[in-house]
């Protein structure tokens, strides 16, 4: 998938879901935002409700949604006939997607009431999609293919001196500039800390600083707009590629610890979600069939 294409289809992925989390909440607020006491006799009780036409299948596509989110993803992952069944790279953002729109519907299938083992059902949700938003924070931290593959540290290695060359003849940029511009890519950020927590936020203004370095340099070279934009884009790319070297060894470690976290998470709120559906189908709680 090409750039702007790939850049599209994030954009209306992340819209769909925030477009239904503004509708949804736009037009139910009244009924939502009303007292316990109050709700049976709002107008909107009968149909948002969690047993309600709407409420009820906003529970059912959102249940679907999670479901196919995360069986669709493991089955690409893991069964080899599906191996070659698009880059692993879009599934994942596919399975984001679903597993944050389910969320969402889920959420005000509930309607805002929470008791019982719907509540432990629900507290599992907020915690699987939290470590899933963390996951994906260390998943894009380690360099992969277009197939979602890890790439090894002699790959990463081959990629920076393929970043070096396409500045020396793509652009036709002086070797001291060159040399100049590498030196502030290739600066190190002394005493990062060991916390994380201080490190990561504490490397994203340093690497801010050394981009306001650069473009003052190139300021001064004789760049078209165009060319200007891409050196600087081309630099951007090169210090996160930095980045993730730097981590490389610290977030593969995180992320074989993060799926420890985030799996126990997701079976709790399978299982309880499996109890929920029994329960409410043996008491009569039909949709539409």
């Amino acid at each position: 998938m090409r750039t702007y294409l790939h850049k599209i289809y994030i954009i209306t992925l992340i819209s769909i879901v925030v477009a239904v989390f503004i509708y949804l909440a736009v037009n139910g607020s009244s009924y939502y935002l009303s007292g316990p006491g109050h709700r049976f006799h709002h107008g909107q009780h009968n149909i948002l409700k969690s047993s309600g036409f709407i409420g009820h299948g906003l529970g059912i596509v959102g249940s679907l949604a999670m479901f196919i989110g995360v069986f669709g993803y493991m089955a690409r992952k893991r069964i080899r006939r599906f191996l070659r069944l698009g880059a692993l790279k879009y599934w994942l953002e596919f399975h984001i997607f679903l597993c944050s729109l389910g969320p969402v519907l889920v959420l005000f299938h509930t309607a805002f009431k929470f008791g019982g083992i719907v509540a432990i059902s629900f507290w599992s949700m907020v915690a699987v999609v939290i470590s899933g938003i963390i996951g994906r924070f260390i998943y894009i931290q380690i360099p992969r293919t277009i197939e979602g593959q890890e790439l090894s540290l002699n790959e990463i290695n081959a990629l920076r001196s393929d970043f070096y060359s396409e500045l020396k003849f793509k652009f036709s940029l002086k070797g001291e500039l060159i040399e100049k511009l590498n030196f502030e890519l290739n600066r190190k950020l002394s005493l990062e800390g060991v916390n994380y927590l201080i490190r990561i936020p504490k490397r994203f203004s340093f690497e801010k600083k050394i981009i306001r370095k650069i473009k003052k340099e190139l300021k001064g070279q004789q760049l078209s707009r165009r060319d200007y934009n891409r050196v600087v884009r081309m630099y951007k790319k090169g210090i996160v590629l930095n980045r993730r070297i730097d981590w490389l060894s610290s977030m593969q470690d995180f992320l074989r610890y993060w799926h420890v976290l985030h799996l126990p998470f997701a079976i709790i709120l399978l299982v309880i979600l499996i109890i929920h559906v029994s329960i409410a189908v043996t008491f009569g709680y039909k949709w539409i069939f």
